[in-house]
């Protein structure tokens, strides 16, 4: 049997506006990314987005993101990504753009943990009660990979080497 092998992208989404993000869901990210890819890559991007591409987490609190692409094209996809200048939501479009802040096969959450760490104690002495402070330290600490997640085809378990 063949094992697919796919790589992840940790992205930052950067808008203006805060609030614009908690409108933001997986399905927005997945078909503003879908469309950023036929835009600049056509019928062949098209079709290695289809395959195998999925947005595996969203926080909207800190406006971070997980993308799975598969091996063989994400090259093709990840750089269809600067392109991206608003994502649609329900009722409008939120201008944005992406930032990636790494790639890799396993190592993403690892590196969304350390990346978190830091933004907490960037955050933190800028919050003016009790309150804000448990906000943020909620938002930081909940980086843990959520199930169900948007994408085209149901995820048999398959893990790359």
């Amino acid at each position: 049997m063949v094992r697919v092998k796919s790589r992840y992208l940790l992205c930052e989404i950067n808008v203006t506006d805060r609030n614009r993000l908690f409108l933001l869901t997986e399905k927005d990210i997945y078909l503003a990314v879908k469309e950023a890819v036929a835009r600049i890559h056509g019928d062949y991007g098209t079709a290695m987005c289809s395959t195998r591409f999925c947005v595996k987490y969203l926080n909207a609190q800190t406006g971070m993101v997980f993308l799975r692409f598969p091996k063989m094209g994400y090259k093709l996809l990840w750089s269809a990504l600067p392109f991206i200048t608003s994502i649609g939501t329900r009722s409008q479009k939120t201008p944005c753009f992406l930032n990636c802040l790494h790639v890799g096969v396993r190592t993403c959450q690892k590196f969304l943990i350390h990346y978190n760490k830091q933004q907490l104690h960037r955050m933190l002495p800028s919050c003016k009660n009790e309150e804000d402070e448990k906000q943020v330290r909620k938002a930081i600490l909940s980086c843990s990979v959520v199930q169900g997640a948007y994408e085209d085809e149901p995820d048999d378990g398959d893990e790359e080497a």
